[in-house]
């Protein structure tokens, strides 16, 4: 299985949105665009969050409206910008859907909800973590990809690593008890991040606009290109993943920028 996830979109209510100097709507098109091109065709996307800036009905029908052109099944989850009863009711269609499971062959995908409303940071709440494992349990010949917006680990930046899931363990300690579970999958960091947690693949992944400098403890823009990962599940449980990303970065990307 093929997919392709898109994350941190920030769209906005009007076309000419931007963030730190670019048009979101423009990156979000590009990056589309340099996948279908270079990339080969996914089995579906996942979009993992902050998916509309100012979280407006509008931007939610602009961004269902351009995933829709693309033919192919999307799932959607909320993040730390997003308005999940707002999402929920305009990412709604026969391609586009806020599912939290998804029953592909042989493997399991989960689109786990970590916001907490009016706060940058995310928590898995108790029905969150009961559905992961009841299904996990349930279907014990599957593998498994988690999918959540907020990383459940440290990416080595002090204000990052503040606004994280604040209980990491909880979400660890299902996993440890299935072997099943191959892989889990953030956005919210705006940036790539590959690690493992026991034989768990750990990926955090690119914005579709502005990128997030690594490394560093304060707030920094990072002029790396807007991009997406892509990910193939292979039947044997192993996953292959890399990113990719546009050839240049928008010229007009403000690096002075002190926040979002």
């Amino acid at each position: 299985m093929r997919i392709l996830q898109i994350s941190d979109c920030h769209l906005y209510r009007e076309s000419t949105g931007e963030l730190a100097g670019i048009n979101t709507l423009d990156t979000f098109d590009a990056v589309l665009a340099m996948a279908g091109a270079c990339l080969p065709a996914p089995d579906l996307i996942l979009a993992t969050g902050d998916l509309v800036h100012d979280a407006t009905p509008q931007g939610y029908d602009r961004l269902r409206e351009r995933l829709e052109a693309h033919g192919m099944p999307v799932y959607c989850l909320a993040g730390n910008h997003d308005k999940p009863a707002v999402m929920n009711s305009c990412m709604d269609s026969s391609l586009v859907g806020t599912s939290k499971v998804i029953r592909y062959y042989d493997w399991l995908i989960f689109m786990l909800n970590s916001t907490i409303p009016g706060q940058e940071g995310g928590h898995l709440d108790k029905l969150e973590l009961e559905l992961l494992e009841g299904e996990i349990s349930e279907n014990p010949e599957c593998h498994v990809l988690i999918c959540l917006h907020h990383h459940p680990v440290p990416v080595g930046s002090a204000w990052m690593d503040r606004i994280a899931l604040d209980n990491p363990g909880d979400l660890f300690l299902i996993t440890d008890r299935y072997p099943q579970v191959r892989g889990i999958l953030w956005g919210h960091v705006h940036q790539t991040f590959e690690g493992m947690h026991q034989d768990i693949r750990l990926m955090g992944s690119p914005s579709t606009c502005i990128q997030f400098l690594p490394g560093h403890d304060l707030f920094g823009i990072d002029n790396l290109p807007p991009g997406t990962r892509w990910l193939e599940l292979m039947p044997t449980g192993v996953i292959h993943s890399g990113v990719q990303r546009l050839n240049q970065t928008p010229v007009k990307l403000d690096l002075h920028t002190i926040g979002y």
